[in-house]
C-alpha cells in the first residue's frame, strides 16, 4: 500500500509539473528590419498580423514586435527584449548574419528559443530553429516557365539583387535550368540591388545595347516596377514577359488581370515572417521545439492560382 502511494503522489506530482508547464506563460519577442522599401513593409505588416490573430486566441501569449534600421540597433533590441521584455522566445529576421550571430547566440545561450528566419547566422549553434522560402525554387521555376514562353529559343536579360548568398542561390539555379535550353541567350545580367530605381537604370541599359530582347528576369518585384516602366518609355514592344518574384501584390494583380507582359510570378512572399512566428509560438506553447530548417516552398503563379497569393491588405 505505501509503495502504492508514493507512486501515487509522484504521478500527481508530475502531473502538476507538467499542467504548470503547459500553462506557462510564453513572451515571444520578434525583431525584423523597418520597413524602408516594399518587401520590409510586408515583413513588417505581417508580424503584426501575426501578433494579432495569436495574442487574441492565446491568453498565456504575449508578442513584442520590434523594428530596426540598422544591425547595431537590432542587437539592442535583442538584449532588451530579454533584459526588460523577460522574452523567452525569439523570432529574427537578421539585417546582417554575421553581425548578429554573436548577440543572438547570447540569448540563447540564456534560455531562450531562437528561431531564425530568411538570413541564417553565421554559427548554427546560436539558434534553435531556421526558416525560409526556397531560393533554388525561387530561380529555377522563372527559368522553367520563361523556356517554355519562348518555346525554347530566344534573349533573355537579368536583374539581379544584391551580392548575397541568397542571390547567388537564386541565379545559379536559373543558369542551371537555362543552359538546358541551348538556343535561349542570356545576353546580360547586372545587379538591380532589390531596387525599382537602380533596376530602372540596368533596363534602360539593356534597351540601349540589346535591340531585340525576349524576356526579362526581373529576379524580384519591386525590379519589375523599374524594368516595366523602362520598357514603357521607351516604347519597345519585342519583350513578350517580365518576370518579377515574391509574390508583391502589384504583380499578382496583373497575373489575374491578364496583363500582356506579366503573365507569372514565383512567391517568395514577407507571409514567411506571419508563418514562423505561428509556428514558434504554437510550438512553445506546448513545449514543443520545431525541425531545425523549414523551407517554406516557392509555387509558380499564374492566373489559374493569383486569387490564392493576393492579399489586398498587404502593403507588398
Amino acid at each position: 500500500m505505501r509503495v502504492f502511494t508514493q507512486l501515487a503522489a509522484a504521478c500527481l506530482l508530475a502531473c502538476g509539473a507538467l499542467h504548470a508547464a503547459a500553462a506557462e506563460k510564453v513572451t515571444l519577442g520578434v525583431a525584423i528590419p523597418t520597413a524602408t522599401h516594399g518587401f520590409t513593409g510586408g515583413i513588417v505588416w505581417w508580424a503584426n498580423q501575426a501578433k494579432k490573430e495569436l495574442e487574441a486566441a492565446n491568453p498565456s501569449l504575449k508578442v513584442i514586435v520590434k523594428t530596426a534600421a540598422s544591425t547595431p540597433e537590432q542587437a539592442n533590441q535583442v538584449q532588451d527584449l530579454l533584459a526588460v521584455n523577460k522574452m523567452n522566445a525569439l523570432v529574427i529576421l537578421p539585417l546582417e548574419s554575421a553581425s548578429l550571430t554573436q548577440p543572438v547566440a547570447q540569448v540563447k545561450n540564456k534560455g531562450v528559443y531562437v528561431t531564425v528566419v530568411d538570413r541564417g547566422l553565421t554559427n548554427p549553434g546560436a539558434q534553435n530553429a531556421y526558416v525560409a522560402g526556397d531560393n533554388t525554387a525561387f530561380g529555377r521555376l522563372p527559368a522553367e516557365y520563361l523556356a517554355k514562353r519562348l518555346n525554347g529559343k530566344g534573349n533573355l536579360v537579368v536583374l539581379r539583387g544584391m551580392p548575397s548568398t541568397i542571390d547567388n542561390e537564386r541565379v545559379n539555379a536559373f543558369n542551371a535550368e537555362i543552359k538546358k535550353h541551348p538556343d535561349i541567350k542570356v545576353l546580360d545580367a547586372k545587379y538591380g540591388n532589390w531596387n525599382r530605381d537602380d533596376a530602372f537604370k540596368v533596363m534602360q541599359d539593356y534597351l540601349t545595347r540589346f535591340k531585340q530582347i525576349d524576356a526579362v528576369w526581373a529576379a524580384d518585384d519591386d525590379m519589375a516596377i523599374g524594368a516595366l516602366k523602362a520598357i514603357e518609355q521607351a516604347k519597345r514592344t519585342d519583350i513578350r514577359e517580365v518576370f518579377g518574384g515574391a509574390g508583391a501584390k502589384f504583380a499578382v494583380k496583373k497575373v489575374l488581370d491578364g496583363d500582356k507582359l506579366v503573365q507569372a510570378n514565383v512567391s517568395y512572399s514577407p507571409k514567411f515572417i506571419y508563418d514562423a512566428i505561428k509556428m514558434t509560438a504554437n510550438a512553445r506553447l506546448k513545449g514543443e521545439a520545431l525541425p531545425a530548417r523549414t523551407i517554406i516552398p516557392s509555387v509558380l503563379i499564374t492566373r489559374a492560382n493569383a486569387k490564392d497569393f493576393y492579399f489586398p491588405d498587404s502593403p507588398y
